[in-house]
């Protein structure tokens, strides 16, 4: 598919399709498409410090850091708001920081944090649950016949598997040679 059609295709899909949606509509142009007015920001991955789990892949400016690290709790930078976003200033969902990490090359950052409430991502679940990461979805890296034989496979909610392989995913990313 090309990069253009995958771009106007997500341009035309609802929050819930991109959310809870089984198409792949990966966002591969987010960075390209922040306005040159836009702060700078860096990318920053939100780890629960206690289990491991990856949370959120969020942005923040240099303010961001600057109040994150005064206040002791997760500030980024919404790309599509433009503006501050304190995680749990309206869903009392805060993420108070443990640790902050830097990556080697100094280009993103690593929050590890503790999530006051339990429920981190904006979405929620059948149950009408906010749920624990924003990462629910997995690809399948095997066929979806393959997956649905395999015992145990039968996703949670909260993890489900969107019903496409490997080799569907990589003929939708904008790269692939058909």
């Amino acid at each position: 598919m090309n990069p253009e059609t995958l771009k106007n295709r997500r341009d035309a899909s609802t929050h819930d399709a991109l959310e809870e949606g089984h198409e792949l509509l990966l966002d591969f142009y987010k960075l390209q498409s922040l306005e040159s007015n836009q702060p700078g920001v860096v990318p920053v991955i939100v780890q629960n410090a206690d289990t491991g789990e990856v949370l959120i892949l969020a942005y923040v400016t240099a303010e961001a850091l600057e109040r994150s690290m005064s206040q002791g709790i997760a500030i980024f930078y919404s790309t599509s708001r433009k503006e501050l976003w304190i995680k749990g200033a309206t869903s009392g969902d805060y993420l108070d920081l443990a640790e902050i990490r830097i990556n080697c090359e100094q280009n993103s950052l690593l929050y590890l944090v503790r999530p006051r409430k339990g429920g981190v991502c904006h979405t929620r679940d059948a149950s009408g649950s906010t749920r624990p990461s924003c990462f629910y979805r997995r690809l399948s890296l095997e066929t979806s016949a393959e997956a649905s034989e395999r015992p145990g496979s039968e996703a949670e909610d909260s993890q489900k598997e969107l019903p496409i392989s490997l080799q569907q995913a990589s003929s939708q990313l904008p790269w692939h040679d058909s």
